[in-house]
C-alpha cells in the first residue's frame, strides 16, 4: 500500500492508503480536515495540495482547465480530489477547514 505523508497546519500526518483511492478521501479519513467545497468535482480548487515528492499521476482535462484559470499556483499544485493514489506521496495541504474557519464542504464520492 502506498505511504502518504501530509504536511498540515497541525504538523505532519503519515499513513498508508489504498491504491486507486482519491487522495482527498484518504486525507480526510486519516484526520486531515482538508477543504473540498465543490464536493470533489474539480471546480473550486479548495482541495489543492502541493506535491513535494512522488508521482500523483496524469492531470486530466477538468483539473488542467481549473488549474490553468488560477494565477497563484505553482507547477507542483494538484487537486487532491483528482489524484487517484498509485504511488507514495508527500504533499503539503494548502487549505484546511480548521484554518479557514469554515465547513470542509460536501464529502467527495469514492
Amino acid at each position: 500500500m502506498p505511504k502518504i505523508i501530509a504536511e498540515t497546519a497541525a504538523g505532519q500526518v503519515a499513513f498508508e492508503a489504498e491504491s486507486g483511492r482519491k487522495l482527498v478521501l484518504a486525507l480526510e479519513d486519516n484526520g486531515v480536515d482538508i477543504l473540498h467545497r465543490c464536493g470533489g468535482n474539480a471546480r473550486c480548487t479548495t482541495c489543492r495540495v502541493e506535491v513535494l515528492s512522488g508521482d500523483p499521476g496524469e492531470i486530466l482535462e477538468a483539473e488542467a482547465a481549473i488549474l490553468a484559470a488560477k494565477s497563484d499556483l505553482n507547477d507542483h499544485t494538484r487537486l487532491s480530489c483528482q489524484i487517484h493514489i498509485a504511488d507514495d506521496l508527500h504533499v503539503k495541504v494548502i487549505n484546511q477547514a480548521s484554518v479557514a474557519g469554515i465547513d470542509a464542504g460536501t464529502r467527495p464520492e469514492e
